[in-house]
């Protein structure tokens, strides 16, 4: 057998081409600059909006490092109320008792979603962890840690961050 017995093909077989090389290359540029565009699109989006909130900020309240918090009397005994601290970090602010006053991070330690007040607990929307209102333990849920305590301090009947 020959090399020419090897290539030739038989008189009755159809000629055929190379198929084309698949675009890869194409395609995933395409999908780069795609991506890329839309990424960029989002992050512009997200630095130019606000937080939303406007005056009157809704149920979250903002604070800066060294505003209050929250009034003292809007925290009600045996309950917690949402706030935001200096920078938009979500926190939680306690009162198990009457001048017994605590805040925590509302940073679920589960999934990262935002623990909201629930009678006199707190609770994460997305997974169902509960956290005590005294010491944000874990009571229920998939939750594998407490809640962190930020430090505070009253003053005035003004909840500070200390």
């Amino acid at each position: 057998m020959t090399t020419d017995d090897l290539t030739a093909r038989p008189p009755h077989a159809p000629a055929t081409c190379p198929a084309p090389a698949p675009r890869v290359l194409a395609t995933t540029r395409r999908g780069l600059f795609v991506g890329t565009g839309a990424g960029a699109g989002a992050l512009l989006l997200a630095a130019c909006s606000g937080s939303g909130g406007g005056e009157g900020g809704g149920a979250l309240k903002q604070a800066s490092e060294t505003a209050p918090l929250v009034a003292l009397a809007d925290v009600p005994v045996g309950g917690a109320v949402s706030v935001e601290a200096a920078g938009g970090a979500p926190m939680l602010v306690t009162q198990p008792t009457a001048g017994e006053v605590h805040a925590f991070s509302a940073v679920c330690t589960h999934q990262g979603c935002t623990v909201l007040p629930d009678d006199d607990r707190l609770k994460c929307p997305c997974h169902s962890s509960v956290y005590a209102l005294d010491d944000a333990s874990v009571v229920s849920g998939p939750a594998p840690e407490p809640l962190p305590e930020v430090p505070v301090t009253v003053s005035d009947g003004q909840v500070l961050l200390s």
